[in-house]
């Protein structure tokens, strides 16, 4: 039977008979009404109460993640200009753009001051300094993907539009924030660069320069993931670990990518022994936990049977 409103019930009154019992009933109906309204506000009152002691205090505040990714979109934008709105016309303005980007750092690592190596402003003074190389790896591999990808026009072009630059870009920030010993913003980083991008790289990881990533969604290279030089990777490659155990954490859990290195579609490696070889090219959907030489060829080979016609074809075939 479906269910009756309040509205329903006045409107049962005004076309019933009138009578004491009928009332009676009606009334009986909104106090069962309002008892579960009250005990519904009461439920959210007490989650609500909830919520707020498990909020941190001042002194245990996080990093916040809008203002940390924001910081970096700022600074691709100030090293990569067209893909900002905004106008440098001279040095001095580029000088107080990057004064500017300084101050934000330092309030995105002005909470975690308790756990770091450092003072905050140290750690920022230390970034800068090692900024001019970091844009040159960057850029290295926004004009690598350019020069690999016959869909791409230009450089520009992959700065603006190019998810794998822009997971790149993200980690080779984070990647120096996490060498100077910062904890948890270069997590909260790459994870902003996940999210927009759906490629999940550790900060932690060491990539060469320059490292491709084409498509890549679904991409994934772990913590303790090296990748050298001029490699290559397509959509859905993963670079694993053979165990989650907690008790490995430390240890070298994922593989080695050697130089010049292509690893297609949906590839997967794992374990912190396994090495693919310089020059070498990793099929599509190929499963890895061993070592493979230089310039091997791995592949995954399956079977693809193609029938004209219907007539004669047992439907017990076709498994879904």
């Amino acid at each position: 039977m479906p269910a009756t409103t309040r509205r329903d019930r006045q409107a049962a009154t005004s076309e019933g008979d009138g009578s004491p019992t009928e009332s009676l009933a009606l009334a009986a109906g909104d106090e069962v009404v309002h008892a579960a309204e009250h005990a519904r506000r009461q439920r959210l009152e007490a989650y609500a109460r909830e919520l707020h002691r498990a909020r941190p205090s001042r002194q245990a505040a996080l990093p916040d993640k809008r203002r940390s990714a924001a910081f970096v979109d700022g600074l691709l934008d100030l090293l990569f200009p067209v893909a900002s709105p905004d106008v440098h016309p001279s040095p001095d303005a580029v000088r107080d753009a990057l004064g500017s980007l300084a101050i934000e750092l330092r309030a995105c690592l002005r909470p975690l001051e308790r756990a770091l190596p450092e003072t905050p402003a140290a750690l920022v003074a230390e970034f800068f300094d090692r900024l001019p190389a970091v844009h040159r790896r960057v850029r290295a591999d926004a004009e690598a993907i350019c020069e690999g990808d016959p869909a791409a026009r230009s450089v520009e072009e992959v700065v603006l539009a190019y998810p794998g630059f822009q997971a790149i870009a993200f980690y080779r920030i984070a990647h120096e924030l996490h060498l100077l010993g910062v904890p948890l913003l270069p997590r909260i980083l790459t994870e902003a660069a996940h999210q927009r991008t759906g490629i999940d790289i550790h900060p932690g990881a060491r990539l060469g320069s320059p490292v491709v990533i084409d498509h890549g969604t679904g991409i994934v290279i772990g913590e303790t993931a090296v990748v050298g030089d001029r490699v290559k990777l397509y959509q859905g490659v993963t670079l694993g670990a053979l165990s989650v155990a907690k008790s490995a954490a430390g240890s070298k859990r994922h593989p080695t990518i050697e130089d010049d290195v292509v690893i297609y579609a949906n590839a997967t490696i794992l374990g912190g022994e396994t090495v693919i070889g310089a020059g070498s090219v990793i099929g599509g959907n190929v499963w890895l936990t061993e070592s493979v030489p230089p310039r091997s060829v791995v592949y995954h080979r399956s079977e693809v049977h193609v029938r004209t016609g219907r007539a004669g074809l047992d439907p017990l075939d076709f498994v879904i």
